[in-house]
């Protein structure tokens, strides 16, 4: 009798067995007890959503806490901070499903702006509010929590923390050029291209209340668009209706109707 089969059958069961009993369980993550009063108070995203759509939001906050860990960097990472960071995270993915970001494991916060090209360094230089690591950083942020919080403030169309997560949603692809190819099916690619070119030359002429900073380059503009439709979607309708009808497309949700 030829045992081999048996055996394979037998070592199969086994590491079936094995991976059943000592599978790694799901990081459970509980919420502030007032985690909703918090939203409320902090995030006018948040405020505009449907009740039916108020829970699953708070669903893909504590998903988005299961797999992404934030710390503090010579500052403290309380509750609010942290649900600011994964609200961050969820509203420019509010549209897909079951989006995760698996280019992303951790965030940082830092106690102000910092110099991007020496962020672990113990001093600190008033330049940069935000970024996405790279090399030996690849899937780090890196955030200004002063810059994160002031995102939330009523009066902006300034959110560091959705600019950071849309260069990261625009990383998807392999690269950061303001083309969201992981998010925008390609029929549309031409359009948003001339839409970007037409915007960018509009701001460069001071004929835009879109941030100059957006005239960079695409990638930047594709961020700093992305915080205005997000924070100020009526005011971006009203002053921008092309760009904004395509980039209810791109992010697959009408953020005025939601």
């Amino acid at each position: 009798m030829n045992i081999a089969p048996v055996i394979v059958l037998i070592a199969l069961a086994l590491l079936i067995l094995f991976f059943i009993l000592y599978k790694k369980p799901k990081k459970k993550i509980v919420l502030p007890a007032n985690y909703k009063t918090l939203l409320s108070q902090h995030v006018a995203y948040y405020n505009r959503l449907q009740e039916k759509n108020k829970t699953r939001f708070e669903e893909k906050i504590k998903d988005f806490l299961a797999y992404v860990r934030i710390d503090g960097i010579d500052t403290n990472a309380d509750d609010v901070d942290k649900l600011l960071v994964a609200v961050s995270a969820v509203i420019p993915v509010f549209g897909f499903e079951k989006w995760k970001y698996y280019n992303l494991r951790n965030v940082l916060l830092y106690p102000g702006s910092f110099n991007k090209d020496e962020f672990l360094a113990s001093g600190y230089e008033q330049n940069t509010l935000g970024m996405i690591g790279n090399g030996p950083m690849q899937k780090v942020m890196i955030l200004s929590k002063p810059a994160l919080h002031f995102g939330y403030t009523q009066a902006s169309k300034e959110n560091t923390g959705i600019h950071e997560f849309v260069h990261l949603l625009d990383k998807e692809d392999g690269y950061v050029d303001g083309l969201p190819e992981a998010l925008l099916n390609r029929k549309f690619n031409s359009k948003w291209i001339e839409l970007m070119n037409k915007n960018i030359q509009t701001i460069i002429e001071g004929r835009s209340d879109i941030n100059y900073y957006a005239a960079s380059n695409k990638a930047e503009f594709f961020a700093v668009a992305s915080e205005y439709f997000f924070n100020q979607p009526e005011m971006f309708k009203e002053n921008h209706t092309e760009l904004f009808e395509l980039m209810c497309t791109i992010f697959n949700q009408d953020p005025e109707k939601i």
